[in-house]
């Protein structure tokens, strides 16, 4: 049986005020091209479909079509969970009149597993979701004690064993999808915290007795434990953080044993998140000849002289800048948040001569001294604003 395993497809995010659905609806279509040339027997999304809990109509509209194109033109199977940023009662609207067009939707936790059985060469392959879930709703749903997403995530992966043996009467095929943060795992910018002080941390040694786990949260590509507990990691990239990601879709080639090969494929989006660093006039010059200009890109500005509208500037060459930084000037105001009780006093606790305390915060904002020019000028406007204010 032919898998293909994907997950954070994070429908309708926006990036620094930016819409991605353009994109993001360019990805998806490799998808679905990879699923056609590859033969793939079932789609796997492992949570975050979409990126809040309720989607703008233009996201849902991009799932639609791209789910009718799956299940209805390729009459390819299609399994989803709910993750942290959906909402999984909306998510699994429609669920059960769904799955008789091949779409499977596991919503929110309820008190019996009803997996999803396909069938290949060799028999029934079982598949069961875990959508994302806390402590608290497990507790709540099943009456249990478990005190951190590991103790819930240990629970539920105890109660399918228990299901899966006792619809089949011994071992079978069985793979799981579950959207969670196994312990150990690369995590990124784009991820949105599952709890606070490292309590949703799970163990990946809750998933070795199945096939294949596949799973959803981190965006990057990456297993854990074993090879066949793995993350696919989002299509595209979602943060500058993912900057090195390469981006991919997991297939997994599922064998009579139970045992699978897993080969990644690439995807590749219009507009990759990048950054670049260096003082405006180079960064303007290298425009000329950067085949990526477009990209989404986060500046980092390391000239120390004032600039006017270096936003507007980098824009007539980088269309696509989302973020600009000035490390040098930020350092510099560190500092001067530091010492600047300096500018205040002097020895015996007399106010010092105003420019005596320029040329401090100067040489504090700018790491140099004043010249002899530049002292003059001062000293001018200096006088200026003290005979303006006597008169």
């Amino acid at each position: 049986m032919r898998i293909l395993h994907t997950s954070d497809w994070h429908i309708g995010r926006q990036f620094h005020n930016v819409s991605l659905l353009d994109d993001q609806r360019v990805v998806l279509e490799q998808i679905i091209d990879i699923i056609q040339s590859r033969e793939v027997d079932v789609l796997l999304i492992a949570g975050d479909i979409y990126d809040r809990s309720v989607p703008p109509a233009s996201a849902v509209a991009l799932l639609d079509d791209v789910l009718h194109r799956i299940c209805h033109e390729l009459s390819v199977s299609v399994i989803m969970i709910a993750g942290n940023h959906d909402s999984a009662g909306r998510l699994s609207f429609g669920s059960r009149q769904l799955t008789g067009a091949g779409l499977h939707i596991v919503g929110p936790l309820t008190t019996s597993w009803n997996p999803v059985v396909l069938s290949d060469q060799w028999g029934e392959v079982a598949f069961y979701g875990i959508p994302y879930v806390d402590p608290v709703i497990v507790n709540g749903v099943y009456g249990a004690r478990c005190g951190s997403h590991d103790d819930a995530i240990a629970y539920l992966t105890e109660s399918i064993r228990e299901d899966d043996a006792g619809r089949r009467d011994g071992a079978g095929r069985t793979v799981v999808l579950s959207h969670c943060f196994i312990d150990g795992g690369d995590e990124c910018d784009s991820e949105r915290p599952l709890s606070m002080g490292g309590a949703d941390k799970v163990s990946s040694k809750h998933f070795e007795a199945f096939s294949y786990t596949a799973l959803g949260h981190l965006h990057g590509r990456q297993f854990k434990g074993k090879p066949y507990i793995r993350y696919s990691g989002s299509p595209m990239q979602y943060s500058f953080s993912e900057e090195r990601h390469k981006k991919v879709v997991t297939l997994v080639e599922l064998s009579e044993d139970g045992s699978v090969e897993i080969d990644d494929i690439a995807l590749d989006s219009p507009h990759r998140m990048r950054t670049i660093e260096g003082e405006l006039e180079v960064l303007i010059k290298q425009a000329e000849s950067d085949e990526h200009s477009d990209d989404y890109l986060l500046v980092r500005l390391t000239d120390t002289r004032a600039i006017l509208d270096p936003m507007g500037k980098l824009r007539k060459v980088y269309p696509n800048v989302l973020h600009l930084e000035r490390p040098a000037l930020a350092a510099s105001g560190r500092q001067y948040g530091v010492d600047r009780e300096l500018l205040k006093t002097s020895v015996g606790g007399q106010r010092r001569g105003a420019l005596s305390m320029f040329e401090d915060f100067y040489q504090q904002v700018s790491d140099g001294t004043l010249t002899d020019k530049q002292r003059a000028v001062i000293e001018e406007m200096l006088d200026e604003c003290v005979n303006g204010e006597e008169s």
